[in-house]
């Protein structure tokens, strides 16, 4: 198991609104994030998108289960995220399962994020849940 990656892991699981300097060691300057709802370029890009991220959700946090390390400076992370979002599922938590690909030097430079947007926006929200709830329940 991946040094690196573990420590990755235990720093970005420990991240909240106040301690989002902390991007800074964890990401380079020219840093890729991607994830089905998003492409950001560049640090202070990132810095933003996680500030609004904690600016609108609340009890947020990452369990992550696994690591692996495919080759040196390239590795993947297995995680469930868990928050509650005031306009999403009644304010309740949400759990969404996910899986991150992570390629590093010093810092990570490319971290793309793979979830069900679905589960983690779409069935969230009250009348286009109730839809998608139905149409899986009609297709499975």
């Amino acid at each position: 198991m991946s040094t690196y990656l573990q420590s990755f892991a235990a720093r970005f699981a420990s991240l909240d609104a106040a301690s989002l300097q902390r991007l800074d060691a964890l990401y380079s300057e020219a840093v890729i994030f991607q994830d089905p709802l998003h492409r950001i370029h560049g640090l202070t890009a990132l810095r933003a998108y996680f500030a609004r991220l904690y600016a609108n959700a609340t009890d947020i946090r990452y369990d992550i289960h696994a690591t692996d390390e495919v080759r040196p400076g390239q590795g993947y992370l297995r995680w469930t995220l868990h928050f509650r979002h005031p306009r999403l599922a009644g304010g309740r938590s949400v759990s969404v399962e996910g899986c991150s690909h992570l390629c590093w030097d010093e810092r990570v430079y490319f971290h793309q994020d793979y979830f069900d947007a679905g589960a983690l926006l779409y069935e969230q929200l009250p009348v286009l849940g109730g839809v998608i709830g139905w149409l899986k329940g009609r297709l499975a």
